[in-house]
């Protein structure tokens, strides 16, 4: 596998975005994890050194850190939940774009592009290296060669499957299956992630090589 070109992660001291960097680094990605705070980010590099010796992780402030990944695309995996009575996030907000995905994609500078991913992936599971993943990835975007490129550098990640789940407006149903895998896995107290079946083997063939 050829040399990855440094990856960064907007909110990777979160637990999604630090999971994912763990996973990223070991599959020897380098990773640039970007936090609104210097400390924290330096703070989430040094645990994230720890995890994965090997691997290359640095920490900057988000504006730094984004400046770091030029030609950009932005795999969102933002999903905009409200916390119920009992503290857990399982009610959807309404967003006037129609997903986050979209109003992402109305937010970003020009030249950047947008997909939407990880919806799906229990953050916890991402950060237990030793748990092996088993599931898929149901990106959405208005370009199949731009849902291509974020599915060759999720797919890096061993037990990640990445489906072409659609159109960027298809968001909108992808993002709320976050709040039912919450309610799911609360139930069983398990972290459970998506399988699609029935798919043929090769899912992300070039049309042009055909």
């Amino acid at each position: 596998m050829s040399q990855a070109a440094p990856v960064t992660i907007i909110g990777g001291t979160g637990a999604l975005g630090f999971g994912l960097a763990l996973r990223l680094g070991r599959a020897g990605v380098p990773v640039v994890i970007g936090s609104r705070a210097a400390e924290r980010a330096a703070e989430a590099a040094g645990r994230a050194r720890e995890r994965v010796p090997d691997a290359s992780f640095e920490g900057l402030v988000n504006p730094e850190a984004a400046a770091r990944s030029p030609g950009q695309l932005l795999i969102d995996g933002t999903v905009p939940l409200a916390a119920a009575v009992g503290g857990r996030a399982t009610r959807m907000l309404g967003v006037p774009q129609g997903s986050a995905a979209q109003q992402a994609a109305e937010m970003v500078p020009d030249g950047v592009r947008v997909v939407s991913a990880l919806h799906t992936v229990s953050a916890q599971s991402l950060s237990e290296l030793d748990h092996a993943l088993d599931e898929d990835v149901l990106i959405c975007g208005d370009s199949r060669a731009d849902k291509r490129e974020a599915a060759e550098l999720l797919g890096r990640v061993e037990g990640l499957r990445c489906v072409d789940a659609g159109r960027l407006e298809m968001s909108r149903i992808v993002e709320s299956l976050t709040a039912l895998m919450i309610s799911i896995n609360g139930r069983y107290k398990t972290h459970a992630g998506v399988r699609v079946t029935g798919l043929p083997e090769e899912l992300w063939a070039d049309p042009s090589s055909s």
